[in-house]
């Protein structure tokens, strides 16, 4: 099954097809980009120039190629080539090609293609797995999210995966040289790209999306009577209107991002922190969730080496509720900037999980007897109560006593750092409690 019959000379063939369709490379050799798959020698290369490509995975951000990778896949076999959405197939139609799969298996085997994988459920992706393991068909997948995630494990078992990266300048420069000098439209045209930064950085990294909107800059500012078009930044703006982003609030990208902006707060940088919230803003995050992030943030990562960090989390989150975008940015940006320039300690946090390991992991003892109420006389009578010794009564609010049960006298769950205000509670502890060192 020839995909790329169509005569590629004719402009009256290509005159309703858009220019990212037109530009599709019809051979291995005009691929750009994935050259840790595609180089010589390189292992994916090997195996679709011997025809021998098991089912695969093919993972990477919108615009990379996985589509036409997986058409020249097919361009390279004999194998019947058949193309399903998952966005609107479903299990019928997924059964009705492998019927037909197993019917003409004797002749020719097939070839199933199924883009954004991502989206089958878990029934539909299970009509698959007897089929990929007798090798009824050889299934390509194309995935943006992690196949970690959205593939079930039995169907990933049985493929191998690889991973696409995005595509650079380079690449990007090389697909707007190729199709200026070969694609029948446009190759007699004088067409002149005065700012390929801009039209680089509106891209996003994305193939498609950079063919797409030089296409449209071409259709701005052609003028009829003329071959010549200057493309500038004012007609790539036109053309694209924003800077193309890929986030998706559901998907790897936002778990990758969130974790990047945590990490840099941790780690007191406060223009990567503001660096990744402005890729979530911009990628159109719920900023509520960046500031629900930030209270947690507070309290594990500065805790009371500045304890005013969760106050202004919190009104943080309020305001934000208050405002709303565009806004709300602002108020972000003062949380996040104050979270990362402060100290930090992740004192109480480690003294919450090593507390709630001993209490799982030991037997429960009673409380001590100084330590409970006695609102009866019987509760009185049976010592409940005495011997407690009332702080405010003795010099300092304070008088050493027994507060933990017997067996954990001498466990120490709280060790405040030298950072900011815990600096003087470690000092302060140690004083009041000298057998416990911090």
């Amino acid at each position: 099954m020839d995909l790329f019959a169509a005569d590629t000379d004719s402009a009256g063939a290509h005159e309703n097809v858009p220019l990212a369709e037109r530009a599709r490379p019809r051979s291995l050799a005009e691929f750009v980009g994935q050259e840790h798959l595609l180089g010589d020698g390189m292992p994916l290369r090997i195996l679709i120039e011997r025809d021998r490509v098991p089912s695969l995975i093919l993972w990477g951000p919108p615009g990379t190629g996985k589509t036409t990778l997986a058409r020249l896949i097919a361009h390279h076999t004999d194998a019947s080539f058949v193309q399903l959405s998952a966005v609107t197939a479903g299990v019928k139609d997924v059964r009705a090609i492998l019927d037909r799969a197993a019917t003409t298996r004797r002749q020719r085997r097939t070839i199933l293609f199924i883009d954004e994988i991502h989206r089958f459920n878990k029934a539909q992706q299970d009509a698959l797995l007897h089929s990929v393991e007798e090798g009824l068909v050889t299934l390509i997948g194309a995935t943006t999210e992690n196949p970690s995630f959205e593939v079930i494990p039995p169907l990933l078992s049985r493929c191998r995966v690889y991973v696409l990266h995005p595509l650079s300048a380079e690449h990007l420069n090389a697909i707007v040289d190729q199709v200026l000098a070969h694609d029948p439209m446009l190759r007699e045209r004088r067409i002149s790209v005065t700012d390929r930064e801009r039209l680089l950085m509106l891209s996003g990294g994305d193939a498609r999306s950079l063919l797409n909107g030089l296409e449209t800059a071409i259709r701005i500012a052609e003028q009829s009577g003329t071959d010549e078009v200057l493309l500038g930044r004012a007609e790539f703006d036109a053309a694209f209107q924003r800077k193309t982003t890929h986030y998706d609030d559901g998907g790897e990208e936002h778990y990758n991002i969130i974790s990047a902006f945590i990490k840099s707060v941790r780690g007191s940088d406060p223009d990567a922190a503001v660096y990744w919230m402005a890729r979530m803003l911009e990628g159109g995050e719920d900023p509520k969730f960046i500031a629900r992030r930030m209270i947690v943030l507070a309290s594990e990562d500065i805790g009371n080496a500045d304890p005013y960090g969760i106050t202004l989390a919190v009104s943080t989150f309020t305001a934000v509720d208050y405002v709303g975008m565009p806004e709300a940015r602002i108020i972000l940006s003062q949380c996040a900037t104050y979270l990362a320039s402060a100290p930090k300690s992740n004192a109480a946090y480690k003294a919450i999980d090593e507390a709630l390991d001993d209490v799982k992991s030991s037997q429960d003892v009673p409380v001590p007897l100084h330590l409970r109420n006695a609102p009866t006389g019987l509760m009185h009578t049976l010592g409940y109560g005495l011997e407690y010794k009332y702080s405010h009564d003795h010099p300092g609010h304070f008088v050493e006593q027994q507060y933990l049960p017997e067996g954990f006298t001498t466990k120490t769950y709280y060790r405040p750092t030298d950072n900011g205000r815990e600096k003087d509670v470690r000092e302060r502890l140690n004083r009041l409690w000298p057998g416990r060192k911090r």
